[in-house]
């Protein structure tokens, strides 16, 4: 701590991301990330980009957020994107989500918005979720001055229909919704289509997850002109060029690739099914999960024991001591071989 540090600084909690290890040969489900390469075309869009380092990159992204509209039927100028959906989410929360009354998002979710609710000063509720970990739109009906909603929901993989979320953007016509869909390409329905015919709704999305370009940080929201104006115009206050010449190129490539897209997220989910039911015959209890993750417990292990005994083995994956999820583990989906190498490891454990 220092003499010059602000009360904003002294009340922080920081956001603790997942580790990102040193040790080589470990094999790694701790955040999220795809365990396939890019496509090819998004590698070969980069190379071919690196000889205009030299040129400050389009501030608007231009090409990548034509390539999003098109790829999602919607106008360019309801396109916003971002360094990373994290970057997305944080001028959300700068621009739109400060109001009046409370922000509603769930208890349990990404452990972010608490940090960004407390970075922007915006007064913030949570939704308990279910005793099954699940979100019930009927909680939601309370007075506020906004609702975040991840969907799937992060650690727990469950998503909501399309229609759920319609119902609840219907029943709060005059406080903006914000659909956070980082993990929704692994199964779930995007909020998407909603856009069109709901002012109030706001649905942020990710290249890091299906798109496997975690490393490159490329995120987007789509909502109608007057939410992307706001969100434009906090990024023109605090950073006009957040995407560089290599993400926009790659991102564009990878948009644009859906026989790649389509063939890994397939890879992954077939990886999930069978990792489900590989941890229930070893008496796991796993949640339903529509994500590249799942999230289960023992019931003869803490979480943090079972964490701790498979990264002695080698094995990483993300525990939470939290209330209601202590007890649970939440495992990437990674390639065969790496589900394959966590369930033998798991074997010996419990």
């Amino acid at each position: 701590m220092s003499r010059f540090w602000s009360s904003v600084v002294r009340d922080l909690s920081p956001y603790v991301p997942g580790e990102q290890p040193k040790i080589h040969d470990l094999v790694k489900l701790n955040t999220n990330e795809n365990p396939y390469d890019p496509s090819p075309h998004v590698l070969a869009a980069i190379a071919a980009a690196t000889d205009r380092l030299r040129f400050y990159p389009d501030p608007g992204a231009t090409v990548l957020r034509e390539a999003i509209a098109d790829r999602y039927g919607v106008a360019t100028d309801e396109v916003f994107v971002g360094n990373g959906s994290d970057e997305v989410l944080a001028h959300t929360f700068q621009g739109l989500l400060k109001q009046d009354a409370p922000l509603l998002f769930p208890d349990i979710t990404y452990s972010f918005y608490p940090v960004y609710s407390r970075l922007y000063g915006i007064h913030y509720e949570e939704v308990p979720l279910d005793a099954a970990m699940k979100v019930q739109i009927a909680d939601f009906r309370r007075p506020c001055g906004a609702i975040l909603l991840p969907n799937p929901n992060a650690p727990t993989g469950i998503a909501l229909p399309r229609d759920a979320i319609e119902a609840l953007v219907s029943e709060h016509p005059d406080q903006l919704v914000v659909v956070d869909e980082a993990y929704v390409d692994f199964g779930a329905e995007s909020a998407v289509p909603l856009v069109a015919r709901h002012d109030n709704l706001l649905v942020i999305q990710t290249f890091s997850k299906s798109r496997a370009l975690a490393g490159l940080r490329v995120g987007f929201a789509i909502g109608q002109r007057p939410l992307i104006e706001a969100l434009e115009r906090v990024k023109d206050s605090f950073n006009s060029y957040p995407l560089d010449c290599l993400a926009i190129a790659g991102g564009v490539a990878a948009i644009t690739d859906e026989a790649w897209f389509e063939q890994t997220r397939g890879r992954i989910i077939a990886s999930r099914e069978k990792l489900v039911r590989d941890l229930q015959g070893l008496g796991f209890e796993v949640v339903p999960s529509m994500a590249n993750f799942v999230f289960a417990r023992h019931p003869g292990h803490s979480g943090a024991e079972l964490a701790a005994g498979l990264r002695k083995h080698g094995v990483l994956v993300r525990h939470f001591a939290k209330p209601r999820i202590g007890d649970f583990l939440r495992i990437t989906v990674g390639t065969e071989d790496q589900c394959s190498r966590l369930i033998a490891v798991a074997r010996e454990l419990v």
